[in-house]
């Protein structure tokens, strides 16, 4: 539920100083239609403006949104439940692919001046965004667009809506963007000091990459840290996970894992043992031991693992040029992990000891010209890493990206997949186990930054130049 309001109300002065200015009534709710009378109520009110007032229509502005099972309708009402407007938003598209649509905007002419309006257009584009919509446009009314951009709009161009010609407009998502200017884009500043020392960063050509070579070996060493909310939170996961990111590191660099070194503090002894009973789970399914590290009790939760593989030709995440398919290849098994919904994506821990020792061959194997393994960041994010050390940009086709069917492509391009690797360049086929697909979804570009192709042909930007300030390996 939504409140808006409208009244221009203030509190006495006594009492605002002493109290603050109590919030008004709302005027009005903005809530999701959930009962047949609201629907038709909505109907009702755009037949009464589209059909009979404006003609837009001849008989009805039905049409196939309306019965589509998953169109959401948005409706106003006042506090003594009279309804007083309403907004539809649906799927763009047959398969929904995060493009979402909002349309017949529709107010009873008594309250057009009082807010109502502009207040839906703002629910459905909070709706939108909560719902992990990556694309949302409208067809408006040419009258009301200039409306639409004092909300922040933008317009895209134009289209004809029975007949007469509408803005078409377009609400700026950005996820992607933010979450990677909040967790990626101070690294290259914050890091500068660490290029002063020669090798600093990683030799020529492994900067900003999952893993680095150890100089003069064929040694890959990498290292991931866990949120310490999460070690808390679901010790035995984070155990696991402290294993899994770091082998999946491994495995995009084309090295063999061969140990692990990890360094626990808890506050208790029982969050502890749960975090190293995740680690020694994940350790023997992955067949890969835990050869030494640090362990503390009673301290901040905080966990970190270091491991090490071995390959003689190392995979770099920069060695991609402008031209190059790009190909996904994820786990498509498993489930959001309970809690994370959205967020984190398990296809590794019902799996076999030997599937996932075979999928850490993978990119060994196939050999491509560039990789990297899809981290928090999301596909969307880390293949934006990916561009920027390999020097180029990426279009990313939405339609084409593998993905599991309980997951919303909005979420499977944000989330943590569990087991995915982006790739780039000829390769050699390598055979996967069951449900691990291998698909070209894009390609590398000379614009930088990364956008977002979809079925209609329609580009979006997802993401800007220089992820994390590192630049080209």
């Amino acid at each position: 539920m939504i409140p808006f309001t409208a009244s221009g109300h203030s509190a006495p002065v006594s009492s605002s100083i002493l109290c603050g200015t109590p919030r008004p009534s709302a005027s009005y709710l903005v809530i999701r239609a959930e009962s047949a009378s609201q629907i038709a109520g909505y109907r009702q009110l755009r037949h009464d403006s589209f059909v009979t007032e404006q003609g837009l229509f001849t008989r009805t502005d039905r049409d196939d949104i309306d019965d589509d099972p998953r169109t959401v309708v948005l409706v106003a009402s006042s506090p003594e439940g009279r309804l007083l407007g309403g907004v539809r938003l649906a799927p763009a598209t047959a398969t929904d692919l995060g493009w979402w649509t909002g349309s017949r905007l529709v107010t009873d002419p008594a309250v057009r001046a009082s807010g109502v309006g502009p207040a839906l257009v703002r629910a459905a584009c909070a709706f939108a965004e909560a719902s992990g919509v990556l694309r949302f446009e409208a067809t408006v009314q040419q009258r009301y667009a200039a409306l639409f951009d004092t909300l922040g709009w933008q317009r895209v161009g134009s289209r004809r809506v029975a007949g007469v010609e509408h803005a078409w407009m377009r609400w700026p998502l950005d996820p992607v963007q933010r979450a990677a200017a909040a967790t990626k884009s101070f690294l290259g500043s914050t890091l500068a000091p660490l290029r002063r020392t020669p090798g600093g960063l990683g030799p020529a050509g492994f900067v900003g990459d999952d893993g680095v070579p150890v100089g003069g070996t064929d040694l890959i060493a990498a290292c991931d840290a866990i949120i310490p909310s999460m070690v808390e939170r679901d010790p035995e996961w984070a155990g696991w996970c402290s294993v899994l990111v770091n082998v999946n590191d491994l495995t995009a660099m084309g090295a063999a894992p061969v140990g692990l070194l990890d360094a626990v503090g808890a506050p208790t002894r029982g969050i502890l043992d749960r975090v190293i009973s995740g680690v020694a789970a994940a350790s023997a399914a992955w067949q890969v031991p835990v050869l030494g590290g640090h362990t503390q009790l009673g301290v901040p939760a905080a966990l970190s693992v270091t491991a090490l593989g071995r390959t003689r030709a190392p995979v770099r995440a920069g060695g991609g040029i402008v031209g190059d398919p790009i190909r996904l290849t994820v786990d498509t098994t498993g489930r959001w992990r309970p809690g994370y919904h959205g967020r984190q994506w398990d296809s590794t821990s019902t799996r076999s000891s030997a599937d996932l020792a075979a999928m850490t061959t993978l990119v060994a194997r196939s050999a491509p010209r560039a990789a990297k393994d899809v981290s928090m960041a999301g596909i969307v994010g880390t293949l934006g890493m990916m561009a920027e050390a390999c020097g180029t940009g990426a279009e990313l086709e939405v339609s084409t990206v593998p993905r599991p069917a309980d997951a919303a492509v909005g979420d499977w391009l944000t989330c943590f997949p569990g087991y995915a690797m982006l790739t780039a360049g000829p390769q050699a086929p390598a055979a996967a186990p069951h449900s691990v697909v291998n698909t070209e979804c894009g390609f590398l570009t000379r614009d930088l930054g990364v956008r977002l192709r979809w079925p209609d042909g329609v580009v979006t930007s997802a993401l800007t130049p220089a992820v994390t300030g590192l630049g080209s390996s």
